[in-house]
């Protein structure tokens, strides 16, 4: 009835624009019976965005954290007029960010700094995005003006022999793909959100190649693709992700990569220690002996509260330091091994100059750009990007070593490492080590698959696989493979077209320094 119609009218055009609202912040690609649950971080935070430019609030203080994280080049500025539309409609937006794009856009930077950790917390820069570029101070000024750039490669690597092959991908919104990954390289599996490169990467090649080299643990093989070749070339797949590196107290990144071995023998070996007949194991805190028995090493003591959370309070016996009285007598250049774990890790590199069995562990940290975290700092307060670092820097150990076995000629293992967008929360120069710690991996015989959004990381590429042309139904298909110089000649690419600007005028930096 007309009656009927006027009513339905209205709401379907209340559905109509809310819809839209999902659209422009780039998930069109979302299916309406998607569970809330599967979304990542980065969507659910686009979906509230998108209910705030619904309910037409003025006068409200947005804090954002990354919201352009999992997105493309092409979506970012999507979210940027989003961002605008919130700002115009008189509310102020807060966005904690690394993309150039969206600091091009904003109307204040306020910049951090001069470091991370201990050596920053200090406000360098609240100005325009052209004012900071003339601030001397600002690392994030020097990037943006083009004083200091991760450089295109003069050269990369030519594919060889050895590749794998995946034939008949068809998970999720995969369309029956084949598509070869050569080996001993950097390559970036790139497009728009949604065009499944997750689901490339996660259900096809990393499940394929683990059920090839039987990694699986027995877990049933799905008919996700067809048939996989190649995968004699590699010894062992590795998937390096942001899930926590340890859930307790005891977790920290000196017993993360086996540096706090090192550590407790060199406590163990000094004569006030053999004087009191005290072990290696005296100096740990996860077996009897030397640690405090009240909060078993933990340094805190939980008390269950019955409706509420757990509290965590200070050990009244050990004061936090872990240990008991006896062990926090023995030192080394004046410090107790309890003062040792509070030192960060540029501090112990210093500290330890003189025990290199131990510099050697701690410096592929600082490598990764962790040199600020303290030794003993509990691993679950660690970021997911800090996270994965460390396991970057775990795989860097044996890496270094195998290095300096290729000079003898000696047989390495080959890895394939997996990253899922490694650039996560990372400033460009994080991203540089990053990029540097890439190539010593590959130096030492891996070989190294991304997805990424980051035009730093793609530019440097040896070897692109860009899926798309859009997100969801519309994706799923292989747009192009090759260089990035390839992608960027590709006119149904989106990720070719941002490329080509960044090729086009990006090279080494003016000053030689990156």
């Amino acid at each position: 009835t007309e009656q009927e119609e006027g009513i339905a009218g209205k709401l379907l055009q209340e559905i109509q624009e809310r819809l839209r609202f999902l659209n422009e912040v780039g998930l069109e690609y979302l299916t309406l019976d998607r569970l809330s649950s599967t979304l990542s971080g980065g969507e659910a935070q686009r979906i509230q965005l998108a209910t705030s430019l619904g309910s037409r609030l003025v006068g409200t203080l947005y804090v954002l954290d990354e919201p352009s994280i999992g997105l493309h080049s092409r979506d970012t500025h999507r979210l940027i007029k989003i961002l605008h539309d919130l700002r115009d409609l008189g509310n102020t937006i807060l966005v904690v960010e690394h993309d150039p794009d969206v600091m091009r856009a904003s109307d204040v930077i306020l910049d951090l700094g001069p470091g991370a950790g201990e050596n920053g917390g200090k406000l360098i820069a609240a100005s325009s995005y052209e004012q900071i570029q003339n601030i001397p101070g600002s690392l994030t000024g020097r990037y943006l003006a083009g004083e200091l750039r991760i450089p295109v490669p003069g050269s990369r690597r030519k594919p060889g022999v050895q590749q794998v092959k995946i034939f008949g991908a068809q998970a999720h919104n995969l369309k029956n793909l084949d598509l070869t990954i050569p080996l001993r390289m950097l390559v970036a599996i790139t497009g728009v959100s949604g065009s499944g490169k997750s689901t490339l990467l996660h259900n096809v090649v990393f499940q394929a190649l683990s059920s090839a080299k039987k990694q699986n643990d027995g877990a049933p093989v799905s008919a996700a693709w067809n048939r996989v070749e190649g995968a004699e070339f590699i010894d062992e797949v590795v998937l390096v992700d942001q899930s926590p590196i340890g859930r307790t107290p005891r977790s920290n990144p000196v017993t993360y990569i086996k540096a706090f071995d090192a550590i407790r023998e060199l406590f163990a070996s000094l004569p006030e220690s053999k004087k009191r007949g005290f072990t290696a194991g005296h100096f740990s805190f996860n077996v009897p002996g030397g640690r405090c028995e009240v909060c078993q090493g933990d340094g805190v003591v939980t008390v269950e509260m019955q409706f509420l959370a757990d509290v965590e309070l200070i050990c009244e016996e050990c004061k936090g330091t872990r240990y008991k009285p006896q062990i926090l007598d023995v030192r080394y250049h004046g410090k107790n091994i309890h003062e040792v774990l509070n030192l960060t890790v540029h501090e112990a590199l210093h500290f330890f100059a003189s025990a290199p069995k131990i510099t050697e562990k701690l410096r592929v940290l600082d490598e990764v750009g962790l040199g600020y975290l303290r030794l003993g700092q509990s691993a679950s307060t660690l970021s997911g990007g800090e996270a994965q670092r460390m396991k970057l820097a775990a795989h860097l150990q044996p890496a270094n070593r195998e290095i300096g076995r290729a000079r003898e000629h000696a047989r390495r293992a080959h890895i394939l490492y997996i990253f899922d967008e490694p650039t996560t929360g990372l400033h460009f120069d994080d991203i540089s080590k990053l990029l540097a710690a890439f190539r010593r991996l590959i130096e030492a015989g891996g070989s190294i698959l991304v997805i990424e959004h980051n035009l730093e990381v793609i530019k440097t590429a040896d070897w692109v696989i860009d899926l798309g042309p859009e997100g969801g139904e519309r994706g799923g298909y292989l747009v192009g493979s090759g260089t990035p110089e390839v992608i960027a000649q590709i006119p149904q690419s989106y990720t070719g077209q941002f490329l080509a600007r960044v090729l086009n005028g990006n090279g080494a930096s003016r000053n030689g320094s990156k």
